[in-house]
Formats: structure tokens, C-alpha cells, sequence
């Protein structure tokens, strides 16, 4: 209920009383649901849950629900958020950089421009992963088995067009070898992607890095290379680039409201994330998780998601997952 409706019908001095003795609608402990439009176990599911933990240890909200709607990139869950979720200032949406090519790549008729932005949260670095007894030691040799025969090397990670997807077809690309041929196989769920690679039944894995990073510490899995820029203080893995291959790629996740909302209930929810994000909980939490701390908000938010819509568009594009 926004101040405006609450107060309908108060005249006068009872108005002003009313809206003197009342807190800020923003400091009032909320009750939300928040959608990870994937499968359980993959990043947005547990940006997800971290903000439930985050939200809730802090004070910020009374309670927090979360549910999860996994297909096609997050193109089911997107469109069940903007069909059912219309107006409605208690509901959120984890989404990312994923989502912004899953979406182009199925030529979804639902789109980011319908839900209503509200901050960039986390970066995070990418990780290809071997199993521990893959002949396939560092990038150079994974370079060379997808020149070789770029068929024969499979790829698993999450949904078509996402980051992952991307990220093998530059992969494919800085060795040499056609993009658009790229053997990628997408799972919705992290947990059925890490499955497949423990199996044996790809060649190599790709997401994040703290997906994998029990498994990588375990022993069970052999990082190939990360997409960073340069070393990152406490991953042991070398950078692609350091090893010859040039690949630089970050993945970004985020969260949005419900399309219809009002001005006020935009900004209690702007304020709610704002608050968690400087959290020590929230701090805690990207921490443990590895994950950096990119948080964006409001219109600053909202341009950015205009301009890496087009410039993920422009990317799939030139690697052929999306025909101009």
C-alpha cells in the first residue's frame, strides 16, 4: 500500500498527524518474494537466497520467499513475473547478464523493458573446469583440442545464449576455431551441468567461479583458467590471457520490481536494496561467495541495462547465436 492510498481520505490536521506520527514507508519491515528464474543451485538461485539471508539478518525484511521458475534462460520465469506480478511492490526478480541473451536468442515476445529496474548487485569471474583425470591440463591445450576438431569438445553450462554460451564461442574464437560450430550443451540447473561433468559426459565445464569452487578445492575438478583480467587474491587459477588465450569476460547479476509499480513503491524497494547492500551481512555473503561487489541503483541502473542489452545483442550476433 503506498502513502498516498493509506492516507485516502484524511483530511486536515488528521493528515498531517498521521503522516507526522507515521515512519518512512522505506524503513518498514517488508515481506517479499523474490523469483531466481532458474533451476536450484545455479547463480541466480543462490543471489537469491543471499538476499533472503541478507534482507531478513538485517532487518530490512520481515520475511522473504523464494521460488524458483527455471526454462529457457529465464525466459519461462520473466514471463510469469510480468504476467502475474503486475503492480505488485513486494515481489523481486534476480536476473543478469544471462537473461539479456537468453532472451534475444529465443526471440522472447516478454522483454527486460517490461519489469522495472532496480540495481546491479555482483560481478563475478567465469571458470572452465576439466575433470581431474582430463588429459586436458591448462587453456593451451584446451585451445588446441577445439582447433583440432571443434566437435569433439563439449562445453556444459548454463542456459542457451548466457554468459557460458558466450563464453565457449569466444573461447572457440581466440583459438582459432569457428565459433558458430561451438559444441555447447546448456543445463538450467547447476547442479545437473556439474553432474554431466564429473560424469565425463562433456569435456569441460564453464560458470562461475564459486559454483565450482568446492569441487575445484575437493580435488574432483581442475580449473583450466579464469576470465579476469589478471590475478584474483586467493583463486589459484591463472587468467586465460596470461596463458595466451584472450579472453576477458565478467558475468553481472542483478534484480528488478514488477512492471506497473508505482514511484513510491519503486523507491522503498530501491531503498530496501540499497540498505542490504551495505549491509554486514550482505558484505559477508559476497565474501564467502567470491563474488564482487558491483552494485548499481536507480536511473544509473536502468541505463546500463539499455546499453548491455545491445551490446550482448551485438555479441551473439557477431558469433552467430542470434542472426541479425
Amino acid at each position: 500500500m503506498t502513502i498516498r492510498n493509506a492516507f485516502l481520505g484524511v483530511t486536515g490536521l488528521a493528515l498531517l498527524g498521521a503522516l507526522v506520527a507515521t515512519p518512512a514507508l522505506s524503513q518498514q519491515p517488508l515481506e517479499l518474494k523474490i523469483m531466481a528464474p532458474a533451476n536450484p543451485g545455479g547463480g541466480w538461485d543462490q543471489t537469491a537466497r543471499a538476499m533472503q539471508q541478507a534482507l531478513v539478518t538485517a532487518g530490512i525484511a520481515k520475511s522473504a520467499q523464494v521460488t524458483n521458475v527455471g526454462g529457457a534462460g529465464g525466459a519461462v520465469g520473466i514471463a510469469q513475473f510480468v504476467n502475474t506480478a503486475k503492480g505488485d511492490g513486494n515481489q523481486l526478480m534476480v536476473n543478469g547478464f544471462v537473461m539479456v541473451g537468453a532472451l534475444a536468442m529465443n526471440k522472447s515476445p516478454v522483454t527486460l523493458e517490461q519489469v522495472t529496474p532496480i540495481a546491479r548487485l555482483t560481478e563475478e569471474i567465469q571458470v572452465v573446469v576439466v575433470p581431474a583425470s582430463s588429459p586436458i591440463k591448462n587453456a593451451k591445450d584446451l585451445a588446441a583440442a577445439l582447433k583440432a576438431d571443434i566437435a569433439k569438445a563439449t562445453f556444459a553450462g548454463g542456459s542457451a545464449g548466457g554468459i557460458d554460451h558466450i563464453m565457449a564461442a569466444l573461447l572457440a574464437d581466440a583459438a582459432g576455431a569457428d565459433p558458430k560450430k561451438v559444441n555447447y550443451v546448456p543445463f538450467s540447473g547447476g547442479g545437473e551441468s556439474l553432474a554431466a561433468i564429473l560424469g565425463g559426459k562433456v569435456t569441460a565445464g564453464i560458470s562461475g567461479y564459486s559454483e565450482y569452487e568446492g569441487q575445484i578445492k575437493a580435488g574432483k575438478l581442475r580449473a583450466i583458467g579464469i576470465s579476469a583480467p589478471e590475478r584474483r587474491p586467493g583463486i589459484d587459477v591463472p587468467t586465460f590471457k596470461e596463458q595466451g588465450v584472450d579472453l576477458v569476460l565478467t558475468n553481472w547479476r542483478s534484480v528488478v520490481a514488477a512492471p506497473g509499480i508505482t514511484a513510491e513503491q519503486k523507491k522503498v524497494l530501491g531503498d530496501a536494496v540499497e540498505r542490504m547492500v551495505k549491509s554486514p551481512a550482505w558484505q559477508d555473503i559476497l565474501k564467502q561467495k567470491g563474488w564482487d561487489d558491483a552494485y548499481l541503483g536507480g536511473d544509473a541502473f536502468a541505463d546500463f541495462l539499455k546499453k548491455e542489452t545491445v551490446r550482448v545483442t551485438d555479441v551473439l550476433k557477431s558469433i552467430g547465436l542470434v542472426k541479425s
